[in-house]
């Protein structure tokens, strides 16, 4: 993503105001972000929290350049997200985020590696010796080191979770939005899984934004925000 002139002070990202409707122009018009107020700082792993229905995906979708906000301020390393266009949208979207989600959504006709190169795979039309040597040393990194020619259903729920992260990472994003990342886990697997994105948080600074319903797992983040009815309730810090 192309910050040029942007201080490197800058959040990683901010949000002033960010509001959100639906059916915008026609009779019946629902919003459900009221006047949304967030910071995320560069290596934060920030917990967000909050009911069905309380807008929590709509956030993410947001935060995640996949939906257009309705009214507000939006700024991505620093740079007004207002100001870019469909080409500069797409290339923050493979630049600067990586996504992990309750289900995997990995593409079961190919290989462990193969699904964590297929965002250099959409970008470039292929993958070259650099990139697969990434590929290679991101599923050693997540214990996957043996799996990398195996596909999807030679792999447990765990694993595959493991190598969606590794995508995640592969293009060495500074944030990370994982929605319900371990909701299709058990306890043992989700423990295993959010260690690992813990790791990387450490170890490679990356952000992560985790939606989460276990509050075993809020709690092991370093601040938790709760959405309630379109609303941020109570931004807290979490106690160790």
């Amino acid at each position: 993503m192309n910050t040029g002139g942007v201080s490197n002070g800058a959040p990683l990202l901010e949000l002033r105001g960010v509001r959100k409707s639906y059916g915008e122009g026609t009779a019946v018009v629902t919003e459900v972000l009221h006047g949304i107020d967030l910071v995320l700082e560069r290596g934060e792993f920030v917990a967000l929290i909050g009911p069905s229905g309380s807008g929590k995906s709509t956030l993410l979708n947001i935060i995640g350049l996949l939906e257009p906000l309705s009214a507000g301020d939006y700024r991505l390393l620093g740079q007004p997200v207002a100001s870019l266009g469909d080409a500069g949208l797409t290339r923050a979207r493979g630049e600067s985020i990586g996504f992990v989600f309750q289900f995997h959504h990995l593409l079961p006709a190919f290989t462990a590696l193969e699904n964590v190169l297929m965002p250099e795979l959409i970008k470039s039309g292929r993958f070259d010796a650099a990139a697969r040597a990434r590929g290679l040393e991101l599923l050693a990194a997540v214990g996957l080191a043996d799996a990398a020619h195996k596909k999807p259903n030679q792999l447990s729920g765990g694993m595959q979770q493991r190598v969606a992260i590794a995508r995640a990472l592969a293009r060495g994003s500074p944030l990370v939005l994982a929605d319900e990342p371990t909701g299709n886990l058990d306890t043992h697997s989700a423990d295993d899984v959010f260690a690992l994105m813990r790791r990387f948080n450490a170890e490679r600074g990356t952000a992560f934004l985790v939606v989460t319903h276990d509050p075993r797992l809020a709690a092991r983040c370093d601040r938790v925000v709760e959405l309630v009815d379109g609303s941020i309730a109570k931004p807290r810090a979490v106690v160790p």
